[in-house]
């Protein structure tokens, strides 16, 4: 007897576009749902929650009463639950499917760090509890700088940087405050055309000029542009290694020391700690400081403004600059220098109010102890292989930028692939949205040409790799093929369809307002 299946064909080949000639009555994708602002719904009279009547006037507000309505609408609870419901269906997200953003490390969040940062006793902890009552807090901060100053081989560790580029400002600061201190105040720092955009606007933020290095032709610092302008003025080399090139610098240590030989600090930046964490302590390699994203490298929450966390390790030479606060071992227990006092008089002062993000803190050490050491250094190496693994693949179909030799843990391909076939970058990038992928970083880094940045990261399986690179493969082939249109108006199935990008950046429209004659007018004075 033959089994026949009932139902919708389930292999890519055998699906059938979903343009079926007409749209819905609703705007609804059978289950996906349109939806409206929250402005716009109706209930502008109605309330989800009951007030007692109020017994008192507000005469005493004077000119402050409100004249006019409130401005916001009435939802019931069942009402406002499925619009964020819905619009949280809108949103591609790590936890729907493999998120390729190089230089971005976006792996999957473990449900058990999230069930840790809960503990009422991290979650309920106030800033200014007494320290007698917030011990197990203040052994959780210490136990997480003992495995990050472990990991990078640095001696001190700043925890209250809150993102990296709040963590970059930190270094910067540390080695500004060590140049004065010597009486030699520099005034520039050096940078690599193939930075994050955040090393030279913190640097220039902190008050420095800054000079490009060259790169070689195989994605490097070239050495012979990092000797010629290294000088007396140079207060510091920024150099991100693994590089956003996705590649190792094999002259780091030479780097750093020509940088200390001319009176400088390295700093490093950590973004991409993910690629070697277990594998290279970057205290080793001569590195004076380093940020570490906590969302990249360990695990924690990626997006969406915060919370972050940048902790920044400092080599010997920049501990006693330090920000406050930091965990100290007592009499009486453990406790948190939050003044410059005697033994840390030098510290340039302090990178926020408190001590940082206790919930990154907690999210990053249970995501420490759960791989281990052995587990940590796993992680580096299937980052690195299913990176290569990528570049493999798609290398049949699109160009990488540097072919020769391994990557690191994320693949960079430019746009030279694509030349006659009438589509750009950004229309193969907006075509991945239809196959259900978020696209991977575009146009970065700036030394290559429609640069594609794909990181993988180490949480994604062979299979669901095999699906991403079967999708690129396919609309590879069909832009080689002449399927232009598909690529032009695409994202066809999206909830939106292509915006204008520039215009919506220049000018955003951030409020709402009623379009004329449509009642009510929420904020319409009286």
């Amino acid at each position: 007897m033959t089994m026949q299946t009932v139902g919708r064909p389930t292999r890519p080949e055998d699906v059938q576009p979903l343009d079926t000639g007409f749209a819905s009555l609703t705007g609804g994708r059978g289950l996906l749902q349109d939806e409206a602002l929250i402005f716009e719904r109706d209930g502008w009279g109605k309330t989800g929650v009951d007030l007692p009547a109020a017994d008192a006037t507000a005469d005493d507000l004077g000119d402050l009463v409100r004249k006019s309505p409130i401005g916001l609408p009435g939802l019931s609870e069942p009402e406002a639950m499925r619009h964020y419901v819905r619009l949280s269906q809108k949103n591609h997200a790590i936890d729907l499917a493999l998120y390729p953003l190089g230089s971005c490390t976006m792996k999957h969040n473990p449900r058990l760090n999230e069930k840790m940062a809960r503990l009422a006793g991290f979650a309920d902890l106030h800033p200014m509890a007494p320290l007698p009552t917030i011990q197990g807090a203040l052994t959780l901060m210490d136990r997480l700088s003992h495995w990050l100053k472990t990991l990078t081989g640095m001696p001190a560790v700043a925890l209250s940087p809150k993102a990296g580029a709040h963590g970059e400002l930190c270094g910067l600061l540390a080695i500004r405050a060590a140049h004065e201190a010597k009486g030699d105040p520099r005034r520039r720092v050096l940078v690599p055309t193939s930075a994050h955009g955040t090393n030279p606007a913190t640097a220039a933020f902190v008050g420095y000029s800054v000079t490009e290095i060259a790169q070689t032709d195989d994605g490097r610092v070239d050495l012979a542009d990092l000797e010629a302008k290294l000088g007396p003025d140079v207060a510091a080399i920024m150099v991100t290694n693994p590089n956003t090139c996705g590649l190792f610098e094999r002259d780091i240590i030479e780097i750093a020391r020509l940088t200390h030989a001319a009176g400088a600090y390295f700093y490093c930046d950590g973004a991409n700690f993910n690629a070697i964490v277990g594998r290279v302590r970057p205290g080793d390699l001569g590195v004076d400081a380093m940020h570490i994203n906590l969302h990249k490298t360990f695990s924690t929450p990626h997006g969406g403004g915060g919370p972050g966390a940048g902790p920044v390790v400092l080599s010997e030479a920049l501990a006693p600059f330090a920000p406050a606060p930091w965990v100290v071992h007592g009499p009486e227990g453990l406790t948190l220098v939050e003044e410059t006092v005697e033994e840390a008089a030098q510290a340039f002062g302090r990178m926020s109010a408190f001590h940082g993000q206790m919930g990154m803190f907690v999210r990053a050490y249970a995501y420490m102890r759960s791989h281990g050491a052995d587990g940590l250094r796993q992680v580096a190496e299937d980052a690195v292989l299913n990176a290569n693994y990528i570049k493999a693949r798609l290398s049949g179909v699109m160009t990488p930028a540097f072919p020769e030799g391994p990557c690191m843990h994320e693949a960079l391909f430019d746009d030279s692939w694509l030349e006659g076939t009438g589509v750009t970058t950004l229309d193969f990038a907006k075509a991945m949205i239809d196959e259900g992928f978020h696209p991977m970083t575009m146009y970065f880094p700036l030394v290559v040409h429609g640069a594609m940045l794909i990181e993988p990261t180490e949480t994604e399986s062979k299979q669901e790799l095999d699906r991403f690179c079967e999708a690129l493969i396919a609309l590879a082939q069909a832009a080689k093929a002449g399927d232009v249109d598909r690529f032009k108006g695409a994202p066809y199935l999206a909830p939106m369809r292509r915006l204008d990008e520039t215009l919506a950046a220049r000018k955003p429209r951030l409020t709402w307002k009623p379009e004329a004659g449509v009642a009510p007018a929420p904020l319409a004075a009286e």
